[in-house]
C-alpha cells in the first residue's frame, strides 16, 4: 500500500525569471505540481527524495516507522542504511540493535551497509546514491556534504524518514538561495578546509543562516572534487541548508574515474557519459534571482584554525602557532576530511619531517579513514603505514570521536586540535576540554610538534613568520528585492482543534548559537530506549546543569539567536516538549531544529525583538533566567504579548502559524499525522481487494 501526501503545495505558477539551480533541482523532484508551476525560493512542496540515508539511527526511525502503523516500503529501492556512529561500541545492546537493523533490511530489501563499510555520507558518494542532479536526503546534518559534486544534499529528520519510507514522500520549504562567489586560486598549502573555516568567520554574522548556497565563479575550477566535498559539508556548520557546487569536468572526470575504478550498480561510466551529455541543463539560468551574493577572494587565504570551540572565531595558523597553544590530542578523522587525498596530505607532512619522525610525547593522534575503500587506496600507496608509523592511533572507518562516542574523547582540561568540522563545547568530550579545528596537514604537524604547528613543507614556508596574514576579501551584497518570492500563506484563518491562544511563563536563555549538543547531549543521541522523562532530566546538560531545576510545565522558552544549531538530532526538540516546554521564542533559530521541532509537535517562532528586550533587562551572563514575565502567544494573530513583573504590558511581533504548520501541532506531529492517513487509507484499500476478488 502507498499513501501520497495531499499536495497542499504552495509554488509559484510558471513566469520569468529564471531559475536558480537549487530551485531548478527541486522542481525534478517536487510532486503534485501544477501543469507550468515552477519552484521558488519560499514555497512549500512536498518533494519525493532521490535516496534517502539513515545511519545509526535507522533503529529510531524503524520504531516510528511502527509506530505509524506502516507496514512496507513506498519504494525500497529509495533506502539506505549504513552503520557508522557508535561502530566501536561491541557492547551486547549495541550489537543487538546493529543486527536488528540488518535483518529489517533484508526484510524489506533495502541496501545496506554494515560497521566498518564506512561513514555514511562517503559510501553515498562511492556507491552512486548522491548523484549530481539529484535530490538527495540524509537524517543527518552533514548530508550537505553531497553538493560537493553537484548534488542537492540537505538534512531530514527522523520523523521525515520514517514518512519517506512509508510514502516516498515529505515536505520541504525551498530555502532562500545564496551565490557565492569565489574569485582567484588558492595559495599552495591552502586546502579546501582553510576555505570553509575562513568563510565561518569571515561571514559568522549568520549571511548563510537557513539558506541553500549555490557556488560560483572562477575559484571553483581550481578546487578538487574533494576539497569540494569538504567545503559543501562545513556548510552545515556556516548555517546553511545545502551548499551545492556546479558540474564541470573536474566533476565528471572525477565521478569517471571512480566508475572506471570502481563501478557500482549507479555509477558507471555509462552513467558518468549520460550525465556529460545533459550537463548543460544543471546549471542556474542566465537571469536566476538570488536573496544574496557573497564574493570571497581566495589569493589572500592562508591556512586556518578555528576556535577553541567555536567555527565563528578562526585565525591564520601561523598566528596561533606563534603563541604555543599545547595540545593533548589530534584527530584526523570524520567525514570532511579523511578522504585519500586528505590522508595523503597528512602523510606527506610527517615524511616532510624526517625519516624518525613520530607523534609528540603526550600527544595521542587519532586516525580513522571515512570508508574502507579509502583505508585500502591510502594503503596501497603507503600513506597509512606512514601515519601508524610515526605513532598514530588507527580507528574503524565511522565517526566515533566527532560525535563523542568510543576511543579517545577529550577529558576534562584537554586540548585537542581536529580536521573534523565540529568542535562544539562537549562534543567531542568533556564540556570542560578545549577544541580547535583545522585541515589534515596543520592537525599532522601538530600532533608531530605537541602544539598547534604550521606544517614543515615548503609551500608552507611563508605562514610560520606571518607574512601576509592580512584581512580577508570578501564583500556581501542583498539582493533580497529581486529575489523576493510572490508565496504567502494566508494570515489569521485558523483550523478546528488547534488552539488560537497559548500563554506562559518566559524561561530566557540568553546564549546565541546555542546548538544541539548544548540542548541535549550527543553521548544520549543513540541511546534509542531513553524515556521521556529521563530525556527531561538531561536536557541542556552541556549548557547549563542547573537548567532542569527551572523549566516546568507549561514554559515558553525564550531563547537567543541561530537556537539549535549544529546536528539534525530530533532529541534536541523532544527532550524540551518532555520537560514541560510548550513553545520557543527565539531570536533566530535553526531550520533543522525548527524543523524537528515541528514534525514533533512544537512550535519555534522568531521574535527578535522581544529577545533583544530580554538581553537588555537581564544580560547575558546568566544561563538559564526565570523571567517572571507571562506571554500570551496569539499564534494566528502573529502576536505575543509580554505582561512584565509590575504589570508593563509589550507586544511584538511573531509569524503567524500557517495551515500546514496547524495540521502538524494539531495532530501532534508528522507521525501521528502521517499515521492518520495510512489508516484513512486502509478501509479504502480493503474495500477495492474486496471488490477484486468478487
Amino acid at each position: 500500500m502507498r499513501a501520497h501526501l495531499c499536495a497542499r503545495s504552495l509554488v509559484t505558477v510558471a513566469s520569468a525569471p529564471g531559475q536558480n539551480l537549487i530551485e531548478k533541482i527541486t522542481q525534478r523532484y517536487a510532486v503534485g505540481l501544477s501543469r507550468g508551476q515552477r519552484v521558488r525560493s519560499g514555497d512549500f512542496v512536498y518533494i519525493q527524495p532521490h535516496h534517502i540515508l539513515t545511519h545509526d539511527n535507522t533503529g529510531a526511525v524503524m520504531s516510528k516507522f511502527k509506530a505509524i502503523g506502516a507496514t512496507s516500503f513506498a519504494n525500497p529501492r529509495q533506502p539506505v542504511f549504513a552503520l557508522d556512529h557508535d561502530v566501536q561500541n561491541t557492547t551486547p545492546a549495541n550489537l543487538d540493535k546493529y543486527r536488528r537493523i540488518e535483518a529489517f533490511a533484508r526484510a524489506h530489501g533495502v541496501d545496506f551497509y554494515p560497521a566498518g563499510r564506512g561513514i555514511g555520507h562517503q559510501v553515498m558518494v562511492e556507491e552512486g546514491y548522491a548523484f549530481p542532479g539529484t535530490l538527495t536526503v540524509a537524517s543527518d546534518s552533514h548530508s550537505n556534504m553531497y553538493g560537493g559534486i553537484g548534488c542537492l544534499g540537505t538534512p531530514v529528520v527522523r520523523t521525515d524518514a520514517a514518512a519517506i519510507w512509508a510514502t516516498g514522500q515529505t515536505w520541504w520549504q525551498v530555502p532562500p538561495v545564496v551565490q557565492v562567489v569565489l574569485d582567484g586560486a588558492l595559495p599552495r598549502g591552502v586546502t579546501g578546509k582553510d576555505l570553509i573555516l575562513a568563510l565561518c568567520a569571515h561571514f559568522r554574522a549568520n549571511q548563510v543562516l537557513n539558506t541553500a548556497i549555490e557556488f560560483a565563479g572562477p575559484g571553483v575550477a581550481h578546487l578538487s572534487p574533494e576539497e569540494r566535498l569538504a567545503v559543501a559539508n562545513m556548510t552545515t556548520e556556516w548555517g546553511a541548508l545545502a551548499g551545492v557546487f556546479p558540474v564541470d569536468a573536474r566533476t565528471l572526470d572525477w565521478l569517471r574515474a571512480m566508475a572506471v575504478r570502481r563501478p557500482t550498480p549507479r555509477l558507471t561510466t555509462e552513467t558518468v557519459d549520460a550525465l556529460a551529455s545533459s550537463a548543460a541543463s544543471l546549471a542556474a539560468d542566465a537571469d536566476a534571482r538570488y536573496a544574496k551574493r557573497l564574493t570571497f577572494d581566495l589569493t589572500r587565504l592562508q591556512p586556518y584554525v578555528s576556535g577553541p570551540n567555536s567555527v565563528k572565531v578562526a585565525e591564520p595558523v601561523g598566528a596561533i602557532a606563534r603563541r604555543d597553544v599545547a595540545i593533548h590530542k589530534a584527530y584526523l578523522v570524520s567525514c570532511v576530511n579523511s578522504r585519500l587525498q586528505d590522508l595523503a596530505l597528512a602523510a606527506d607532512v610527517v615524511r616532510a619531517a624526517g625519516p624518525g619522525a613520530r607523534v609528540a610525547p603526550g600527544v595521542e593522534f587519532y586516525v580513522a579513514p571515512a570508508s574502507k575503500l579509502v583505508q585500502q587506496q591510502a594503503e596501497a600507496a603507503g600513506h597509512w603505514q606512514t601515519l601508524l608509523g610515526a605513532g598514530a592511533i588507527a580507528l574503524p572507518a565511522g565517526c566515533g570521536p566527532c560525535v563523542g562516542l568510543g576511543t579517545g574523547l577529550l577529558k576534562d582540561g584537554e586540548v585537542g586540535i581536529s580536521a573534523t568540522n565540529r568542535n562544539f563545547k562537549g562534543r567531542m568530550g568533556s564540556p570542560d576540554a578545549l577544541a580547535y579545528l583545522a585541515s589534515p596537514a596543520v592537525v599532522a604537524a601538530s600532533a608531530l610538534a605537541g602544539k598547534i604547528a604550521v606544517p614543515r613543507l615548503t609551500e608552507y614556508a611563508a605562514f610560520v613568520s606571518g607574512e601576509g596574514e592580512g584581512e580577508l576579501a570578501g564583500e556581501e551584497f542583498d539582493l533580497t528585492s529581486a529575489a523576493s518570492s510572490s508565496t504567502a500563506e494566508t494570515q489569521g484563518e485558523l483550523l478546528p482543534g488547534f488552539p488560537g491562544t497559548l500563554t506562559g511563563g518566559l524561561l530566557y536563555v540568553p546564549q546565541d548559537n546555542l546548538n544541539t549538543d548544548g540542548i541535549y547531549p550527543g553521548k544520549y543521541t543513540y541511546q534509542d530506549g531513553m524515556s521521556a522523562s529521563a530525556m527531561a532530566r538531561v536536557v541542556m546538560e552541556n549548557y547549563d546543569p542547573a537548567f532542569t531545576s527551572h523549566v516546568g510545565p507549561g514554559h515558553v522558552l525564550l531563547a537567543g539567536f541561530n537556537f539549535g544549531t549544529g546536528s539534525s538530532r530530533e532529541q534536541a526538540a523532544t527532550a524540551l516538549l518532555a520537560a514541560g516546554v510548550r513553545l520557543v521564542l527565539a531570536g533566530s533559530a535553526s531550520e533543522t531544529f525548527k524543523r524537528n521541532a515541528l514534525n514533533n509537535g512544537l512550535l519555534v517562532l522568531e521574535a527578535p525583538a522581544l529577545v533583544r528586550d530580554a538581553r537588555e533587562a537581564f544580560g547575558a551572563d546568566v544561563l538559564t533566567v526565570p523571567t517572571g514575565w507571562t506571554a500570551e502567544v496569539r499564534l494566528a494573530e502573529g502576536k505575543v504579548v509580554v505582561t512584565r513583573e509590575g504589570g508593563d504590558v509589550r507586544a511584538y511581533a511573531i509569524p503567524a502559524v500557517g495551515l500546514a504548520a496547524q495540521e502538524l501541532v494539531r495532530e501532534g506531529g508528522l507521525e501521528n499525522w502521517v499515521k492518520g492517513r495510512l489508516q484513512a487509507a486502509a478501509p479504502a484499500t480493503e474495500q477495492a481487494a474486496r471488490v477484486y476478488i468478487q
